[in-house]
């Protein structure tokens, strides 16, 4: 069985605990960095929103573009990266509830 590892992520102030292969550590580190980023961003641009809508659309955005414009994102990690977002996308879901 493959062993994975505890990190916590976090996504707009929140955090989460996932267990994933300790290779991918890197990757999902740096992918929540740009989506903390991307959630800022959207911040800026459309104030007066709600942070689940923040959150909503920098997902979306992720979920549809798997390599990103400044080309972070490695294009394979699309799955893998589908993946972590339906994840966050259902723990979000339990704490809206």
């Amino acid at each position: 069985m493959e062993q994975l590892i505890p990190v916590n992520i976090v996504v707009a102030d929140r955090s989460y605990r996932i267990k994933i292969k300790p290779e991918e550590e890197e990757a999902v580190r740096r992918i929540m960095k740009e989506v903390n980023e991307k959630i800022i961003e959207f911040k800026t641009a459309y104030a007066g929103k709600d942070l689940q809508d923040y959150i909503a659309m920098a997902l979306i955005m992720y979920a549809t573009h798997p390599v990103t414009s400044g080309g972070k994102a490695q294009a394979d990690m699309a799955p893998f990266l589908q993946e972590k977002l339906q994840r966050l996308e259902e723990l979000l879901d339990e704490q809206l509830k």
